[in-house]
């Protein structure tokens, strides 16, 4: 195996699933599946083993369920990026697997590229959420029931940051740069990183230093929840 190659922990509690999976990533170059689980227990503890760059997580396994086992590898030093997988088209899902930290949702009826695709993207850092499920997520979270948002009848800034004052500029007040902005505009509309840096003609280095700095200006936690602030202060729009 090279050094450089692309690891994986596959986590499915049906081996015929596993299989398929192992057949489907291993045919592309320099992705090698590192180890199997059949529970989220056996995924942490080969997450620990192993340190693979991503982990493949199906939601529902005997014991510890694969949103548990996501919370758990979030948990980790360094832990690797979580793609979870499913059968089900499920918004409880979908969110539960947001707030356990997952980097990536994909249902298991996606193509063997939707996959590989998806694999890539959340070993890049970059979330993976296709524009219908971001279009959920902020939806739902805009009213005030997504990731990192407060409950019905709490008080409070939505989804991090400072409450939203009528009238204030809320570019400004969160003193991101004219770049930064336009760079969450990008997030926004659900391109990664490579995306951003092609469209404005920048280095992927140079995106991810923009993303950081728009993730922490504007105090939220990830790259989904600065394109929920984005849309509940009018920074982007659903057009």
């Amino acid at each position: 195996m090279a050094a450089d190659d692309l690891t994986i922990v596959l986590a499915d509690d049906q081996d015929l699933v596993r299989a398929g999976f192992r057949v489907i990533l291993e045919s592309e170059p320099g992705f090698r599946v590192v180890g199997e689980a059949a529970d989220g227990a056996a995924a942490v503890e080969a997450v620990v083993a192993l340190r693979p760059d991503v982990v493949c997580l199906d939601v529902q396994m005997p014991g510890v369920d694969g949103l548990e086992a996501a919370r758990r590898v979030g948990a980790l030093p360094e832990p690797p990026a979580v793609l979870v997988l499913t059968t089900f088209d499920d918004d409880g899902a979908l969110f539960a697997a947001l707030e356990a930290g997952a980097s990536g949702f994909l249902l298991k009826n996606a193509s063997p590229e939707r996959l590989i695709d998806a694999v890539r993207t959340v070993a890049a850092g970059d979330a993976l959420l296709a524009p219908d499920v971001t279009r959920r997520v902020i939806s739902r979270a805009t009213a005030g029931h997504g990731p990192g948002c407060p409950t019905s009848g709490s008080t409070g800034a939505p989804s991090g940051g400072e409450p939203v004052t009528a009238g204030v500029d809320p570019v400004a007040a969160a003193g991101l740069t004219e770049r930064e902005a336009e760079v969450l505009r990008l997030l926004a509309r659900g391109l990664s990183n490579a995306e951003i840096a092609r469209e404005l003609f920048v280095g992927e280095a140079t995106v991810k230093t923009h993303v950081s700095n728009v993730l922490q200006k504007t105090g939220v936690r990830d790259r989904i929840q600065a394109v929920v602030w984005a849309f509940e202060r009018g920074v982007a729009s659903a057009s």
